[in-house]
């Protein structure tokens, strides 16, 4: 049995990557640019009014000018402003040559003869001035990054149409157990449905891959091998939920190794989740995960989500709080570094939740993070701090 630590490195050392694609930028979301992205345009491209007003000089706040056009966002000013001298002007909208304010429209007046004054004490200039955001040639946006949607109004306002991105990997999900139905069909006495295939397919989509759903494979070895050999040709990634503990049909391993895996750990010091299988072929990945949901859950996600991020070129870095214990906490075992699902309270304190055990999933819907206790520690007093994962 190695250590949580060690897995992870073993996990994403050496890692495989995929290949690039351009793709249209509408259809970019969550993908994992593989360029960097430079401006091709100063933002904002001119110096723009940042509200409704007029622009004028601000030496001639203190006297009545005169207005010589209206500006609207898209026009290009006529009139210079000169002294004693203004244009009314909209949000947005292209600031005149000899402005270097816009007074906004609630601090004037207009008098009889149509002059405008400025009835306030002071203005911020309330000009967005010419490339204050970005400037033509400026990196935007760095290689390795997923695209979330306010990149995609960056891609836009930039003209990068069609970023260059990684190849999303293919991931093949299976499920292994005689006792397993298709969720559509009601189970008979002894059987339960297949829900971690579908649990772990989500989480390959929102881990950014392509989820492949294989079906379940019977407690056979002969079945067992065509699965696993066809999954490994077909896919960049292979999940198997069940069948790798140390049960009468629990030969998953033997059957890896038998199609060319090798295989670099079997036993990983973390709960739930200990009996975790781990391999590669030349071009493919192989996890073997618990049947268990909750244990499947939380290796997908401490184990397999970085994995496809570090084959899209992403860096993963989880985010986790440091949060105090609004409860005391006690376990009788500190082995190995464990994962418990929890609440937090308005106050930022956090609890477990009612937990049964690795295949209560109905645990991790209703908590809000997974509290990470390290091995070797038994005990958390009410207001001693631990990292939480937020769900």
């Amino acid at each position: 049995m190695i250590s949580f630590e060690d897995a992870l490195s073993l996990i994403t050392t050496d890692v495989l990557t995929m290949d690039t694609e351009r793709v249209d930028f509408r259809n970019s979301l969550h993908r994992v640019l593989a360029e960097n992205v430079y401006s091709d345009i100063d933002m904002p491209p001119f110096d723009k009014a940042a509200m409704d007003g007029y622009a004028c000089r601000r030496e001639d706040l203190g006297s009545e000018m005169e207005m010589l056009e209206v500006i609207a966002a898209g026009d290009v000013p006529i009139r210079k402003i000169e002294s004693g001298t203004c244009s009314k002007i909209m949000t947005g909208a292209m600031v005149p040559d000899g402005a270097d304010t816009v007074i906004m429209v609630e601090q004037t007046r207009r008098t009889e003869e149509g002059k405008v004054v400025f009835t306030a004490e002071k203005t911020s200039p309330n000009i967005a001035r010419k490339g204050e955001d970005v400037k033509t040639g400026d990196l935007v946006w760095q290689k390795g990054m997923p695209i979330l949607p306010q990149h995609i109004a960056i891609l836009a306002a930039i003209g990068h149409t069609t970023p260059l991105v990684a190849k999303q990997p293919r991931v093949g999900v299976l499920s292994t157990g005689d006792e397993l139905v298709e969720p559509a069909i009601f189970p008979e006495s002894g059987k339960i449905r297949n829900s971690n295939g579908f649990q772990l397919a989500a989480q390959v989509q929102n881990a950014h891959g392509i989820s492949n759903y294989m079906g379940i494979i019977p407690d056979d070895e002969t079945a067992t091998d065509k699965a696993i050999s066809k999954a490994l040709a077909e896919n960049d990634v292979v999940i198997l939920s069940g069948g790798v503990s140390a049960g009468d049909f629990d030969f998953v391993p033997k059957i890896m190794q038998e199609n060319g895996v090798d295989i670099l750990f079997q036993k990983v010091a973390v709960k739930p989740g200990r009996p975790t299988v781990f391999g590669r072929t030349k071009d493919t990945y192989i996890f073997g995960l618990p049947g268990n949901p909750v244990s499947s859950f939380i290796n997908f996600e401490v184990f397999v989500k970085p994995l496809l991020m570090a084959m899209m070129g992403a860096e993963y870095n989880p985010v986790e709080q440091k949060l105090p214990m609004g409860v005391e906490f006690k376990r009788k075992k500190a082995d190995r570094l464990e994962f418990i699902p929890v609440n937090v309270d308005t106050e930022g304190q956090i609890s477990p939740v009612s937990y049964h055990g690795s295949a209560h999933i109905h645990a991790i819907c209703l908590a809000d993070g997974l509290m990470r206790i390290p091995k070797g520690v038994h005990e958390l007093k009410k207001g001693v701090t631990t990292y939480v994962r937020p769900l």
